[in-house]
């Protein structure tokens, strides 16, 4: 599982990173925590935050479930198609907030194949025997 491991702290250090880029935003756009709310171009930095934050609770699991069950380099590769997604996802949605669907839909996709792939990874074997 050595590559899904390295793959999981990429997927973390680019959440840190996102998070980072938050506070940055504070101090740039003049939002005080705790709030979250007050100028658009913050809202937008902090809301790439939260919506990978709430990808990260579906994303993290499936990805571990498909290293074990189906391939640990594949694990990793779909990982770095998702890291790829969420920063096209961020740089868009920074830019121009109703331009991120691609990177929205990389990222999903990328998910999409790690729960799919991992319960056939299970039923298959389970249905053999």
């Amino acid at each position: 599982m050595v590559w899904t491991v390295i793959a999981t702290a990429l997927v973390l250090f680019m959440f840190l990173v996102l998070g980072a880029l938050v506070s940055q935003a504070r101090g740039t756009y003049g939002v005080p925590a705790p709030a979250t709310t007050g100028n658009p171009a913050f809202e937008r930095v902090y809301r790439v935050h939260q919506n990978t934050a709430e990808q990260l609770i579906i994303f993290l699991p499936s990805l571990w479930m498909f290293a074990v069950y189906v391939s640990d380099p594949g694990a990793a590769l779909l990982a770095l198609i998702f890291i790829a997604g969420r920063i096209i996802y961020a740089r868009s949605y920074n830019a121009d907030a109703s331009k991120r669907s691609a990177g929205f839909v990389i990222a999903l996709l990328a998910t999409l194949i790690l729960m799919v792939g991992s319960v056939i990874g299970v039923l298959v074997p389970a249905l053999q025997s």
